[in-house]
């Protein structure tokens, strides 16, 4: 049986493939058809290619109307750098890749969007639950949502330490329980929840929109999937992950968390 690394380096192998990653970074969000007007195939292969990116989770799609528009999802190919490039030439690389990097996006034309899916073992009304109740989303999350969860309302991320710190204030645009919510997360930037019924299971989509700079779309790459791991095996074992799996980027945490400290 294929492991989720099989299926990466698997979709990676094909050209094809590897041109619609590419497609995808330079500017996220596309429709199908948009992913196939620069290629010289049958809009049926294309979709076949897409799949076999989505299984390997390098893609994930989000239906916006009569739209299905597709994202790149990074998280696979951050977790091959880490385990096959950074542990062998992590300082060189690094360097290399930031000086190509602004040698190749001397200005970002637009704001980058992360989407993550999730698969979840629950009910629609109780992943509800799970992030808009202050006290579950402090046993999953390390913050608790407090809000009364109405469009137009504020809501806050506040620590669980009793400081009463908030570390994130935003507002909450849209509410559709146990379906949709929508918040800003800071300024400028804004997050989607969508809540599917998918068979037995869920399926959760949260898709991070306008971010400011490449150095919060890296932080929230790897805050997302700490947090909705955390989420998961809440709901589905009773209790959240052993370790909390955002201590794995604690620097990124600390960093965010130290702007927001009394002086």
């Amino acid at each position: 049986m294929a492991t989720d690394t099989d299926k990466v380096f698997k979709a990676l192998a094909d050209q094809t493939r590897r041109y619609l990653l590419d497609r995808l970074h330079e500017r996220n969000g596309q429709t199908l058809g948009e992913l196939c007007a620069h290629l010289d195939m049958a809009r049926q292969s294309v979709t076949q290619h897409v799949a076999v990116l989505e299984a390997a989770n390098l893609i994930s799609s989000v239906r916006r109307g009569r739209e299905r528009l597709h994202y790149l999802n990074p998280v696979p190919l951050h977790e091959i750098q880490e385990r096959w490039i950074d542990k062998f030439e992590t300082p060189r690389l690094r360097a290399l890749s930031d000086l190509k990097r602004r040698a190749e996006e001397p200005d970002m034309a637009d704001r980058p969007t992360f989407v993550y899916v999730t698969y979840i073992e629950s009910t629609p009304e109780k992943v509800w639950h799970a992030l808009t109740d202050a006290d579950l989303s402090a046993e999953y999350w390390g913050h608790s949502n407090v809000s009364d969860w109405q469009a137009g309302s504020t809501w806050e991320h506040r620590r669980t330490d009793g400081s009463g710190v908030a570390d994130v204030v935003g507002t909450v645009l849209e509410t559709v329980p146990p379906k949709r919510l929508v918040i800003t997360f800071g300024e400028p930037s804004q997050v989607t929840f969508d809540i599917e019924p998918y068979g037995q299971i869920v399926r959760l989509t949260v898709t991070h929109e306008n971010l400011a700079t490449q150095a919060d779309y890296d932080a929230i790459s790897a805050g997302w999937p700490a947090v909705l791991a955390n989420l998961k095996s809440l709901l589905e074992t009773g209790h959240v992950l052993p370790q909390a799996p955002w201590e794995m980027h604690e620097e990124l945490r600390t960093a965010q968390m130290a702007a927001n400290d009394p002086q």
